[in-house]
């Protein structure tokens, strides 16, 4: 079946309802766009069809919509009739390279990849907020700039071709969300401050000249000896050369050599992710690591590549922000649906990186209603309660238009 076929219809609001409640329809609407999202994932920088979907619902209501940026990158401003701040809204549009394990009617269908982290559902919201604050923009003191960035999971993200581009020259201040299934449905967490950790990409590579066979391994250099003791090594570096109350974690997803069962093969390599709190940390482990590799290589006559991708900074929230949100909440639900979570996250977010040239606000949905819903991110059986994307919509337009009615200096 083609990625086109049962494409949602795009939606456009009745005059009666410019200015009163969401309608039913509307809910319909955005959870068949999720769905279908769901059901066509596509990975980074391969989000060609996500792209057309989105540039044409957002033409169809007659916005001139920017790109593509970043190969599949987008944009659309949305104006008020008075001047003011400019504000702006992150979305991210990319799936993780993962099958996906769910047996519901909207599983993907695209072998080796899933919207296992919750971007069909970002999409989906930014596309309803766009669509909610254009029928709504008469209200607007200022312009809202709504964005769809590819590559989210990649490294280097899409966040740097994206702000080359110039999606964020304008702005003031940029707000985006993640779903969050560890919260339920009706809850919104609200971090102060330090929101995620830095996240670092690291390869290591061990070289040899020769191969050499399984019975003899005295004879020749052991790659993948070398390269396990390494990793080992490495595994046991935090908390005890760092302080152990500061929160570091390197992880090896990746791992590979050789070719035959009893061939010691020329190469082995090894792939992972550093991430800390924080930074005076992760510049020592970077450097210590660099430095261990290096060691390994001279005592056991190999060549090693210690090869480090620059990752992600932390995201901090911005207070001013966070304010206006939980202001929003307590408008729209209640003082308890708004939760203050103090304890960063290991996971890290691309949305770091639009931070160091604007301040900004990530806010996390609750996304949790049964065991179906309660499955963690990149999880290959991961799912939400959809009424976050009608919950999430109407939050936005709120924090949206509250930021520029009150100029909200972040």
């Amino acid at each position: 079946m083609s990625v086109y076929d049962a494409v949602p219809a795009p939606y456009r609001f009745s005059a009666s309802l410019r200015n009163g409640p969401l309608p039913d329809d509307f809910v319909d609407y955005l959870i068949n766009l999720r769905r279908h999202l769901h059901r066509n994932p596509e990975v980074g920088y391969q989000e060609f069809a996500t792209s057309h979907l989105i540039r044409s619902h957002l033409e169809n209501l007659g916005l001139t919509v920017s790109g593509p940026h970043a190969k599949t990158g987008l944009f659309v401003d949305i104006d008020g009739p008075h001047p003011g701040p400019h504000i702006g809204f992150r979305c991210d549009i990319d799936a993780l390279k993962l099958q996906d394990a769910k047996k519901t009617d909207y599983a993907s269908r695209n072998a080796g990849a899933a919207h296992a982290c919750g971007h069909d559902a970002h999409t989906a919201i930014g596309i309803g907020l766009a669509l909610n604050l254009h029928r709504l923009r008469s209200q607007l003191n200022g312009r809202v700039r709504i964005f769809f960035q590819p590559n989210e999971e990649g490294n280097p993200s899409g966040s740097v071709p994206m702000i080359k581009a110039g999606v964020c020259d304008p702005l003031e201040a940029l707000y985006c969300v993640h779903v969050d299934p560890t919260l339920d449905i009706g809850q919104f967490g609200i971090p102060e401050g330090q929101v995620t950790a830095s996240s670092e990409r690291i390869r290591v590579e061990v070289h040899t000249r020769s191969t050499g066979h399984s019975a003899r391994p005295h004879k020749v250099k052991d790659t993948i000896w070398i390269a396990s003791q390494l990793l080992s090594q490495y595994y046991q570096y935090i908390g005890r050369i760092t302080d152990s109350r500061n929160p570091s974690v390197f992880t090896v997803c990746m791992i590979g050599g050789g070719m035959a069962h009893n061939v010691i093969p020329t190469e082995a390599w090894f792939e992972g992710a550093l991430r800390c709190l924080h930074d005076p940390d992760r510049i020592f482990l970077l450097d210590y690591m660099r430095r261990t590799a290096e060691n390994f290589a001279e005592t056991h006559g190999v060549d090693i590549k210690f090869i480090r991708v620059e990752g992600l900074p932390a995201v901090i929230n911005n207070p001013a922000m966070g304010k206006n949100v939980r202001a929003c909440i307590q408008e729209l639900l209640d003082e308890s649906a708004a939760l203050g979570i103090c304890v960063p996250s290991m996971g890290a977010e691309d949305f770091a990186n639009y931070l160091k040239h604007v301040p900004g606000m990530l806010i996390r949905v609750g996304t949790r209603s049964s065991k179906s819903t309660s499955y963690p991110l990149h999880d290959a059986h991961f799912d939400i309660d959809e009424q976050v994307l009608v919950d999430s919509v109407e939050l936005l337009t709120r924090v949206m238009i509250r930021h520029l009615d009150q100029k909200i200096a972040p």
